[in-house]
């Protein structure tokens, strides 16, 4: 599973946008967001961390959502999905496994990636999990989302954390063995690009693990969109491409839609 998830990010660097395109998605989003959002520090053991988090602006409490980066780390575009993600009424919350490192190019940013273990990975989530759901306008109710890399470990995450009522995984490699899915609770629901093969050839071999353990799996494959497209897709992304945008505005009708059934 560690190489196929490596894999996988790997693959995010070979997509159509580059990585120093990646740079100045998402600023004019946070620049121009009226929601509350800010840097926290996580203790988890003897080790600190920073997360971003997101609030929406709503009287009532609301469920948490932690947000999973990609190969490019805690970028501007995956802030601007936090920022998005509250507009929808959820509060979000992106740790940064990487400390705050920038990259220059793609191979730099996926040497630090491959050496991010899954346990480092699983702490670093459990501390944001446990931060999350003490935040005092959390109502308790605790999801997971995460792209590319961040997706396949939304998918394992939902194996490992029973407090979590869903989890949304976006073009990230889904779980080979039963052992992955055994302990899973809630819902996981997938989202792809038709233009993806090599990661939707894992999705059959998901479907029946998840179907042999009870457990709900509903991915949806998105025509014409390739690996990526939530974020290549981006209004603000000078080279977007049209089937990506086209994913990307069904994939969040849809995911506004579930979000909106969090209890």
């Amino acid at each position: 599973m560690k190489h196929l998830l490596f894999a996988i990010a790997l693959a995010c660097v070979a997509g159509s946008i580059r990585a120093e395109e990646y740079k100045d998605f998402g600023k004019e989003r946070l620049n121009n967001s009226p929601r509350h959002a800010e840097w926290v520090d996580i203790k988890s053991g003897e080790r600190t961390f920073k997360a971003f988090v997101v609030y929406p602006e709503r009287k009532e409490k609301t469920a948490a959502v932690l947000v999973i980066q990609e190969i490019f780390g805690l970028t501007d575009w995956l802030r601007s999905m936090c920022d998005e993600l509250a507009e929808n009424g959820v509060i979000a919350i992106a740790p940064d496994f990487l400390n705050g490192q920038k990259f220059e190019d793609a191979d730099g940013a996926s040497k630090a990636i491959s050496a991010v273990t899954q346990d480092q990975v699983k702490v670093v989530l459990n501390a944001t999990a446990d931060y999350a759901l003490k935040i005092p306008a959390c109502n308790g109710t605790l999801a997971v989302c995460g792209f590319c890399r961040g997706g396949g470990w939304a998918f394992t995450y939902a194996n490992e954390n029973p407090k979590l009522k869903a989890a949304y995984s976006f073009y990230g490699a889904p779980p080979e063995s039963p052992e992955q899915v055994v302990n899973i609770r809630c819902p996981v629901y997938g989202f792809y690009g038709e233009n993806d093969e090599r990661v939707n050839a894992s999705i059959p071999k998901a479907e029946q693990l998840m179907k042999a353990a009870g457990r709900k799996y509903e991915p949806v494959i998105y025509k014409g969109a390739g690996h990526g497209f939530m974020r290549s897709g981006e209004p603000a992304n000078p080279n977007m491409r049209e089937g990506d945008k086209k994913a990307r505005d069904e994939a969040w009708a849809r995911w506004k839609k579930l979000l909106a059934e969090l209890p």
